[in-house]
């Protein structure tokens, strides 16, 4: 019998060291040196300390700071386990809202958040991307008319002129991958970034 199950024994083991240990560890020494940054999360450091990822979003709230994509990303309620509650950008429970497009809590909230920005913008469209969340709940990205729209509320709130701020956009904003996948992309984080090396000077 065990002569029998010998092979079955054998290419088990050899698969599981094969898929489980040799194959892991090899992508992971590969991606280290060809491409160190990115297996590494992107991280973006500021004085020698981490303080996000290129590839995941953050809350901004002060009007000086350009704002990302809504969040729809929850977390446990510390007072019910059996609840949750918002969470903006929590990396830890990446996703978006269950919420379909005839759902009453989600027309409200993008009524209320589409009359937030028309007051901070009375005179522009709101771009899409402003009002609603993505699938991950995480995008670190915003489109460039998103960045443009925002562009008068940060000059005010830094003193800055509209054309300082909007040329910042501009050198900030990165086009399609190879010229035709995807769509231009502002990265919020490092848009937020150079604003504060203008601040610095």
């Amino acid at each position: 019998m065990l002569r029998e199950i010998r092979p079955a024994i054998v290419l088990l083991l050899a698969l599981t060291a094969i898929t489980g240990l040799a194959y892991p560890l090899a992508m992971t020494g590969i991606a280290g040196a060809l491409f160190p940054v990115q297996a590494q999360g992107s991280l973006i450091e500021r004085d020698g300390k981490v303080i996000g990822s290129a590839l995941i979003g953050q809350a901004f709230k002060d009007d000086k700071y350009f704002h990302g994509r809504p969040s729809a990303t929850l977390a446990p309620d510390p007072n019910d386990s059996t609840k949750t509650v918002p969470a903006p950008y929590n990396a830890a429970n990446s996703g978006g809202s269950n919420l379909g497009p005839t759902s009453r809590a989600l027309a409200d909230r993008l009524k209320e958040d589409v009359d937030k920005l028309r007051r901070e913008n009375p005179n522009a469209s709101v771009p899409v991307d402003l009002v609603t969340t993505s699938a991950s709940g995480l995008d670190p990205d915003i489109s460039p008319e998103a960045a443009q729209f925002q562009v008068p509320r940060v000059a005010k709130a830094r003193n800055l002129p509209d054309g300082q701020v909007r040329q910042l956009v501009d050198a900030n904003t990165e086009g399609r991958l190879l010229g035709f996948l995807g769509e231009p992309r502002v990265n919020v984080l490092a848009l937020n970034l150079a604003l504060d090396r203008i601040a610095a000077k």
